[in-house]
């Protein structure tokens, strides 16, 4: 497991309140929503706006990855590397 992966568990537990879980109880490619934790669409929410301040990412809701960004912990740390990747690059 990835540092960044590590960083996202511990972000997730922290922003979302989920108290009887620790990062080593959410595996890397599994499903966040539709199984796995179970989130929902708040929690999407609530994920959202803690990657923007944990990371400096913004996801829009626009676009048609979102979901797919979303599914697993894996995902999530892929589009922050590639997020931040671009902003030092000075793209959007």
């Amino acid at each position: 497991m990835s540092e960044l992966e590590q960083r996202i568990k511990e972000m997730i537990i922290t922003s979302l309140d989920l108290e009887d879980i620790s990062p080593d109880d959410i595996i890397s490619d599994e499903p966040l929503f539709d199984g796995g934790l179970g989130l929902d669409s708040i929690d999407a929410l609530e994920l959202g706006m803690a990657l923007h301040t944990e990371f400096g990412v913004e996801i829009d809701a626009e676009d048609e990855n979102t979901k797919e960004y979303f599914r697993s912990v894996k995902n999530l740390a892929q589009f922050v590397t590639v997020q931040q990747d671009r902003q030092e690059q000075g793209g959007t």
